[in-house]
């Protein structure tokens, strides 16, 4: 068996190869930093997600492009013009060749894990915590009243889904309940997701915000909306005839004073109805009628 060597007649080739896959490489770089990547800029969270499929987009670009131009080379310029059927000669390896595919191998996995526990170890992930788990309000939340005027703790809201649609809860202002998003720009969000029946998924695109739904859990998640605008609400779970109706809700982000103005309006609407809806709780189990159908 023989030893793999870059002979004399293959060292065009192998400067033609790699001259190709240089230019094509820095050309789809930076097309690619021209892409305006989802969920986009709306949110802090949204914001940061966009820039790691930027990253993840950029590192898998030339590794792409190499695999392509080489099946493609292969094919125009060592493809057999017999129909005979020959062995090619045995090969055994490569020590250069292995060494740099290792090494550059190993630095883009290990630079991606760093990437990926620095994100992880960030506060803009979910997290999940079983009833009877921590009551909204503990994170800094003002349970009962109104934090007016720009950024301050975290503005506390719990998503209810049920069938088929979401409403919201806002821990800081008496538990007022609506049945459209509203967040004030540049305050960070707590996110408090459950369910009074089944399973769903409340999916705010736009925001980078996706959590399940669930009865009895309070799934947590941390948002910053930094840009105001609407963003699309819907539910990513199946979750029985009139999902598709869960896809049609609209929230907004505003400024403070818009978000005051507003919420002032929803406690007195709220005022009405209160006595008619269940108490405020942070996680909710199915009735046992709804349970039997």
């Amino acid at each position: 068996m023989g030893v793999f060597r870059i002979e004399e007649a293959d060292r065009p080739h192998l400067l033609r190869l790699l001259i190709i896959w240089v230019v094509l490489s820095i050309v789809g770089i930076l097309a690619a930093l021209q892409i305006h990547y989802p969920p986009y800029d709306q949110s802090v969270q949204g914001q940061d997600q966009s820039r790691t499929l930027a990253l993840l987009t950029i590192l898998a670009l030339p590794v792409f492009i190499g695999v392509v131009i080489m099946v493609l080379y292969s094919a125009i310029y060592f493809r057999r013009t017999t129909t005979e059927l020959i062995d090619g000669p045995p090969m055994l390896g490569n020590t250069p060749v292995q060494i740099a595919w290792i090494a550059i191998s190993a630095a883009l996995v290990l630079f991606l894990a760093v990437v990926g526990i620095v994100t992880l170890a960030s506060s803009n992930v979910a997290q999940a915590v079983n009833a009877p788990g921590r009551a909204i309000g503990q994170s800094g939340g003002q349970t009962g009243s109104g934090t007016a005027g720009g950024a301050g703790p975290e503005l506390q809201v719990q998503v209810v889904a049920q069938q088929w649609y979401f409403t919201y809860r806002y821990a800081d202002y008496g538990g007022v309940e609506t049945t459209h998003l509203y967040l004030p720009v540049d305050r960070p969000v707590e996110l408090h997701v459950t369910s009074l029946d089944i399973i769903h998924s409340f999916w705010a695109y736009q925001l980078g915000v996706k959590a399940d739904a669930n009865p009895g859990v309070d799934n947590i998640f941390h948002v910053t909306p930094q840009k105001t605008g609407s963003f699309q609400v819907r539910c990513a779970e199946l979750c029985g005839l009139w999902h598709g109706h869960m896809a049609d809700s609209e929230g907004q982000v505003v400024s403070q004073s818009e978000f005051d103005t507003w919420i002032a309006q929803q406690q007195k609407d709220y005022e009405v109805i209160s006595k008619a809806v269940p108490s405020y709780a942070p996680f909710y189990f199915p009735e046992p009628l709804l349970k039997a159908g």
